[in-house]
């Protein structure tokens, strides 16, 4: 791993941590040590960093802003690349919005909300970062990430930068081709449309005001745990079995929002799972479905 570290270090990278707690970058707290966390400032160092990590067989991941995302307890083998600040930036050209991939969603949608261009409304209080958005297809509020993408820069493992389409990232809920591939988004454009901004900041104000008092925001946790089945609302559902408030270890179901999962005291990857797996058992018991989990799980147990 020494040889990595100083060929990082030759490419200019600077932030390079060894054992660094997963915790320090999540937004549930949670995570053991990963074995290297490297952030890369611009694109050339972030594919100068993943062709190292490639050409010496280094296993990696890709983290935005850690706010869909469960560390297990014994870290991440490998490496972890975290994008660093050349990558946090957006433009407005017409209705046209550019983005880097670690510059963050909710502050993307109050930036086009205020130049009178709708369509981000729904992310205002999506707390991950455009890549992880485009990554996951994040929405609310009855709509998604897939419906204002128009393309997206990625890079591949060896360090090849490519434009991709909207189509050519097969969105479904919750779900795009990115998660069957090792490419790392760089940048997203989104197509907007003009609109009134007062009726913009009215809808966000709408929305921003519903998550205050029906999610738990102000505490640890990774947003919503369970992906809706077909036709129906996980929360609903589990709060429906009784389960809020229901506590393992320092991990609790939120008694304000049964599809929260949130870190009340210490709470490890295990205290998680514990939950994930009682509330998926009980539901699947009460009413033959099965709860998928939306949240993406890593590292070692």
């Amino acid at each position: 791993m020494q040889e990595v570290v100083s060929e990082l270090r030759s490419a200019g990278i600077r932030r390079i941590l060894l054992d660094e707690p997963m915790s320090n970058h999540t937004t549930w707290k949670i995570g053991g040590p990963a074995d290297l966390f490297v952030v890369p400032e611009t694109k050339q160092q972030l594919a100068d960093t993943i062709n190292i990590l490639h050409r010496h067989r280094v296993p990696w991941m890709k983290i935005g802003r850690g706010s869909n995302m469960l560390v297990l307890d014994k870290g991440i083998r490998g490496a972890v690349v975290k994008l660093g600040g050349g990558l946090d930036y957006a433009s407005i050209a017409d209705s046209t919005v550019t983005a880097g991939a670690a510059y963050g969603l909710i502050k993307l949608s109050v930036v086009a909300g205020k130049a009178g261009l709708t369509g981000l409304e729904f992310a205002g209080g999506i707390p991950g970062s455009v890549g992880g958005a485009v990554y996951m297809n994040a929405g609310a509020h009855g709509s998604d990430i897939s419906r204002i993408l128009a393309s997206v820069e990625v890079l591949d493992e060896t360090g090849k930068f490519a434009r991709w389409s909207a189509s050519d990232l097969c969105f479904a809920y919750r779900h795009s081709k990115l998660q069957q591939t090792s490419v790392v988004v760089t940048e997203a454009v989104f197509q907007l449309a003009y609109g009134d901004r007062k009726e913009i900041a009215a809808a966000m104000a709408a929305h921003k005001n519903r998550r205050l008092q029906t999610q738990p925001l102000q505490s640890a946790c990774a947003g919503s745990v369970f992906r809706n089945p077909e036709n129906q609302h996980a929360a609903k559902l589990i709060e429906q079995a009784g389960l809020k408030g229901t506590r393992v270890g320092g991990a609790e179901i939120s008694p304000l929002h049964a599809n929260f999962i949130v870190n009340v005291a210490n709470a490890t990857a295990n205290d998680v799972l514990t939950l994930i797996e009682l509330i998926q058992n009980k539901i699947f018991a009460l009413y033959k479905v099965r709860l998928i989990p939306e949240v993406l799980v890593v590292g070692e147990r």
